[in-house]
């Protein structure tokens, strides 16, 4: 007679004494996230609206806590207080001005701007002129080592934030999507190959660089895919392929 097997044998495992026993149960897999693409803007807009604009906001202020510490800043931020230099341009303005130049280099990349990517010109410049305005110049070493600290945590939160919202990525982020599907090569090493050079470029202009900016490199990664499954947002559809598990809805 052919014996069936079900699924609560599969579950049960012999005892030593006879018999069967529950068997304990399978870890579940860790929540998987959305592709992070860009979602059409009438999709849920009262949930991602805010989510976009409080995070780039969040991430404008994060580079300013970073540049009062006084430590090293991100690669771009170096970029950006060289320029501040030789420029009579505020910090927050800069970052406008080279978020529309790296937009340029879109163009032979065939890559298009998004709703998300002009909305990150316009609210982290204000953002990061306002921070500097907020938070004091020349405090103490403990005081600035908890600024440069929670201004790298605050920036990875943001990136999670505003990535999440899925409005289409910022001019940087898009440089470096855009490049690596011209060339082929992964995001990993293009990515890295843009931060040396605009570090170098920074670097040159007499911006800071640090121990800070060590530690932004070693923690932005992991900070911001600890935080992305908390924001980001899954469409109805992509919830219902996995079951409902994963991104926000």
């Amino acid at each position: 007679m052919e014996q069936k097997f079900t699924d609560q044998d599969a579950r049960e495992v012999p005892h030593r004494h006879g018999g069967r026993v529950a068997a304990p149960p399978l870890p579940r897999a860790s929540p998987s996230l959305p592709p992070l693409t860009c979602v059409r803007l009438g999709e849920r807009p009262l949930r991602r609206f805010p989510q976009l604009f409080a995070g780039l906001a969040l991430y404008g202020f994060s580079l300013s806590v970073m540049v009062r510490s006084s430590l090293g800043l991100s690669p771009w931020s170096v970029l950006n207080e060289g320029l501040e230099h030789h420029t009579s341009l505020s910090f927050g303005t800069l970052t406008a001005v080279v978020g529309v130049l790296v937009l340029l280099l879109w163009i032979p990349l065939k890559q298009r701007p998004k709703f998300g990517t002009v909305a990150n010109i316009v609210v982290v410049a204000y953002a990061s002129d306002l921070g500097l305005l907020l938070v004091p110049q020349h405090l103490g070493l403990p005081a600035r080592i908890g600024l440069l600290v929670g201004g790298i945590l605050l920036n990875g939160l943001s990136i999670a934030v505003y990535v999440g919202a899925r409005f289409g990525p910022g001019p940087r982020d898009g440089l470096m999507t855009g490049a690596s599907a011209a060339t082929g090569r992964s995001l990993r090493l293009v990515r890295t190959l843009i931060e040396i050079t605009v570090l170098a470029v920074g670097r040159l202009l007499d911006g800071s660089v640090g121990v800070g900016t060590v530690l932004y490199a070693l923690m932005i990664g992991p900070t911001t895919q600890f935080f992305m499954p908390w924001f980001a947002y899954g469409t109805p559809a992509e919830r219902v392929g996995r079951g409902g598990a994963g991104a926000t809805g």
